[in-house]
Parts: C-alpha cells; sequence; structure tokens
C-alpha cells in the first residue's frame, strides 16, 4: 500500500496536482506531455515529459523527490576531492543513491592560459553533509551562460536540517590569524581568487594544481596570470613553508596552503617559518537555518514567475533544480541530448520549470554535462542521453537517498 501511495503522489506531483502547489496540464500549456511516474525508492518518483516548442520537440527526465517524508534526504555529491570531476552515475553508485543530476558549473578548460592546468572544481559555494567545502570565484571568472541581473555566483540551492529546500546566497567570510593582526580571507579551495586577495587550500581540494588561482581578474577570466604570487603552508598551526609560486599535491591532514596574489601577496611575504598562524573561514547564507547542502548556480525563477533578463537567443540542453511545497518538493530535471531534439534557452528553462510546478528554480551546469540518473542495489543507471554521446565528469551532482 506504501508504495501504491508513492505512486499516486508522484504522479499527483507531475500532473500538476496541488499536493506541489502546481497547475493542471492543458492544451494551451504548449504542447507540454507528461509520462505516468513511476517509483524508484519511497518518497521519490521518476518520469518523462515531451514539449512542443517552435524548434521540435524538447524531451526532459524529472525526479520528484518528497522532502516530507522522514525517510527522504537529500545531499551533495562529489568525487572526494574539490578539484576533481567524476561520472553523475558513478558518484550516485558510490553513494548508493536513488537519484541524482549534475551540479554547478566548473572550470572545464584552460585554452586561455596555455600551460595552466584546469582544475575542474566548481563555480559557486559547495556544502556536503554539512561540511563546507568551498567558496565562490569572483563573477568574471565564472563559465556558464550569462546570470540574470542582480545573481552572483554565491547563489544556491540547498537544503537545510530543517528538510525544506530553498535558494539562498553563501558568502565566505573568514581571515587569517597572525601576531601582527588578522589578514582578510578572501577565497577557499577556489579555482580563482579576487584580484589582491588571499585563498586557503585544505585537504578537501586534491591534488590538483593552485596556480590557475591567480589567473584572470574579477572581471575578465582570459585576462594574464599574475606575476605577484605567494604561498605559505600551515602546518598545526604554524608555518612551515614559504614560496612564491603556487604550487601542486595534496594538502596533508593538518596543514593548510595560503596563496595569494597583489596586495594578498605582500601580506604572506611578512610571514615567516615557525611563526603561529590560524585560518578561520565560514560561508554565511541569508536564509534561515544551515544548509546541511548546497550547490551552485544561478536562479531562474523566483516566487513562481521567471526572472526578469533571462537569456532568450541561446539554445542548449539544460539541467535544472526547482523547489515547490513550500520547500518539502524538490524537482530535478535534465533534459535528453539525442539527436534530432532540441535544447531550451534559460527563459524557456524558467517556464517549463514553472509549469512543472516549481515555485524557484536554479540553472545548474548544461550541455554535455546534463545528466539523470536513478539507482538501486545494482548501481545507476542514466535516463536521459548526453549530449556529448557519453557521460561528462563533473565536480559534483545533487544526490537523492530513500531510506526505504
Amino acid at each position: 500500500m506504501r508504495a501504491v501511495l508513492t505512486v499516486l503522489m508522484a504522479w499527483g506531483v507531475l500532473a500538476g496536482g496541488g499536493m506541489a502547489g502546481g497547475a493542471p496540464a492543458t492544451a494551451a500549456d504548449t504542447g507540454l506531455r507528461r509520462s505516468g511516474a513511476v517509483s524508484v525508492a519511497p518518497g521519490v518518483a521518476y518520469g518523462e515529459f515531451r514539449m512542443a516548442v517552435p524548434r521540435g520537440t524538447v524531451h526532459g527526465h524529472l525526479l520528484t523527490v518528497d522532502l516530507a517524508d522522514p525517510r527522504v534526504s537529500v545531499d551533495l555529491l562529489y568525487p572526494g576531492a574539490v578539484g576533481a570531476r567524476s561520472p553523475v552515475s558513478q558518484l550516485a553508485a558510490e553513494r548508493r543513491a536513488v537519484g541524482a543530476v549534475n551540479g554547478d558549473f566548473f572550470n572545464i578548460t584552460e585554452t586561455q592560459h596555455p600551460g595552466v592546468q584546469a582544475t575542474g572544481a566548481s563555480v559557486g559555494p559547495a556544502v556536503a553533509s554539512g561540511r563546507q567545502l568551498k567558496g565562490a570565484v569572483p563573477d568574471g571568472q565564472r563559465f556558464g551562460p550569462v546570470m540574470p541581473p542582480g545573481a552572483t555566483t554565491e547563489d544556491v540551492i540547498g537544503v537545510g536540517y530543517d528538510r525544506h529546500a530553498r535558494l539562498d546566497r553563501l558568502t565566505l567570510r573568514g581571515a587569517v590569524l597572525t601576531g601582527e593582526g588578522p589578514l582578510p580571507l578572501r577565497g577557499l579551495n577556489q579555482y580563482a581568487l579576487p584580484v589582491g586577495g588571499i585563498g586557503a587550500y585544505t585537504p578537501q581540494w586534491g591534488p590538483a594544481s593552485r596556480v590557475r588561482a591567480i589567473c584572470g581578474t574579477d572581471t575578465d577570466r582570459a585576462a594574464p596570470c599574475s606575476t605577484e604570487t605567494a604561498e605559505v603552508t600551515v602546518r598545526h598551526g604554524r608555518v612551515t613553508a614559504v614560496g612564491e609560486v603556487p604550487g601542486a599535491g595534496g594538502v596533508p591532514v593538518g596543514s593548510v596552503v595560503l596563496v595569494g596574489r597583489e596586495e594578498g601577496a605582500r601580506q604572506l611575504r611578512t610571514l615567516h617559518i615557525g611563526e603561529p598562524v590560524s585560518v578561520s573561514s565560514y560561508l554565511v547564507g541569508q536564509g534561515h537555518g544551515r544548509l546541511r547542502c548546497a550547490v551552485g548556480g544561478f536562479p531562474v525563477v523566483r516566487d513562481g514567475a521567471p526572472l526578469a533578463g533571462l537569456d532568450t537567443v541561446a539554445v542548449a540542453v539544460r539541467t535544472s533544480a526547482g523547489i515547490g511545497a513550500g520547500g518539502r518538493v524538490l524537482y530535478l530535471m535534465a533534459l535528453d541530448g539525442a539527436p534530432g531534439q532540441t535544447g531550451l534557452t534559460v527563459r524557456e528553462l524558467a517556464d517549463l520549470m514553472v509549469r512543472l510546478g516549481a515555485r524557484d528554480a536554479m540553472d545548474l551546469d548544461g550541455g554535455g554535462s546534463s545528466t539523470l540518473v536513478t539507482g538501486d542495489e545494482y548501481g545507476a543507471t542514466v535516463r536521459n542521453h548526453p549530449s556529448g554521446g557519453a557521460e561528462r565528469p563533473v565536480p559534483n551532482a545533487l544526490g537523492v537517498f530513500s531510506a526505504g
């Protein structure tokens, strides 16, 4: 009986029933047609839809997650390091998630900086199992479509300890505490640092090179790398190494590596080996209560309406996460990239998420990254066709779990 009720709940949500706060689908809904949803686990349903647009047919895949069900939880999946990538199916299988979609945009290429390695690290803040993994790069250093007015790289979608999903904005607060006074900390495990700033790299960063952190500027991702840099290693509260060029290799447990550029580099050069130094950092949100998990992107829907200024030209395969029912329903959607099917503009994506029942929604990484999977005890199944013909390794994903 419980499984039957779960399927009925999922169908009501997908059909726009009152349970999710959506509007019923009609012929006036520009041809949106949904398939019958199926339960993949208690509180989690999977379904498909097709929508006619002037360019052709959009085929999409949707996970509907009932956060009001105490058996259901959501967390950020990542490959054990911020500067690393794995396919969504692998991330889901390793954690035995019952569903997942790819997450944030990321540092995918460095053609503008010859000889500098792309880190694979994501653009925005990331929180996994309550652990704050990283901060946001400057707006001008991001990858992805043009953001609407007012959006920043600090924007996230997440789920709090209160089991409600929400859009939020996570700002890094921190300091490097020295005997001469505090130095402002302006980065945490980020592939790009603000001009003049200092960033901290912890064991969660992984072995990726830190050189990319001093390339580009706050307004120009392709600007040359800074020539005024410094790197300081702090282990168990004392400086153990001071250098001029950012390095690579994993950061040992109990250590933190500080990278500075311009004024930040000049400040780090005042530190000496043996000097006591400590680093504090915290991501501060605007919403009520801490987020248990969060992933970056940019908002496309707020309060049931698309945001002003969304792009209406570029068509691509898209991924999105939406929120309904006062934060108690989460919609995870990825378009299909099979040949012969079209994508959506960002504005069309916002319209679609509203029709599916979302009152708020984020645009996540799209194109060849768009991937939606369902999982069971045997592994994870990719439900859509990635547009590149195979899964693209990504830095993170939103994973869904069910204890039923």
